[in-house]
């Protein structure tokens, strides 16, 4: 599990779930946005696919850019995903 950032700024983040899917959303909190997630408060997908944990995210400037790179990301393929986390993994 990645240590996620205590610094606000605007973050996109993919979740791993309990069935091993991936979530990709968009912050300014990451550590609060996680902790919704995990009490089923973040979102409807993973209201019913628990998240495991964190495993990327990226920090931006601004809320346009952290969107269209979330929307970017959600246009990938599930290897495509898995790659740009082993980057973050290594």
């Amino acid at each position: 599990m990645l240590k996620l950032p205590d610094q606000k700024g605007f973050y996109v983040y993919i979740l791993e779930c309990r069935d091993h899917t991936y979530y990709t959303g968009w912050t300014t909190n990451l550590n609060k946005r996680f902790l919704a997630h995990k009490s089923g408060k973040g979102a409807r997908y993973t209201k019913s696919h628990p998240p495991l944990s964190c495993v990327y995210y990226e920090c931006f400037q601004d809320q346009p850019s952290a969107m269209k790179r979330e929307y970017e990301i959600k246009q990938m393929t599930r290897l495509k995903k898995q790659q740009l986390i082993d980057t973050m993994m290594k």
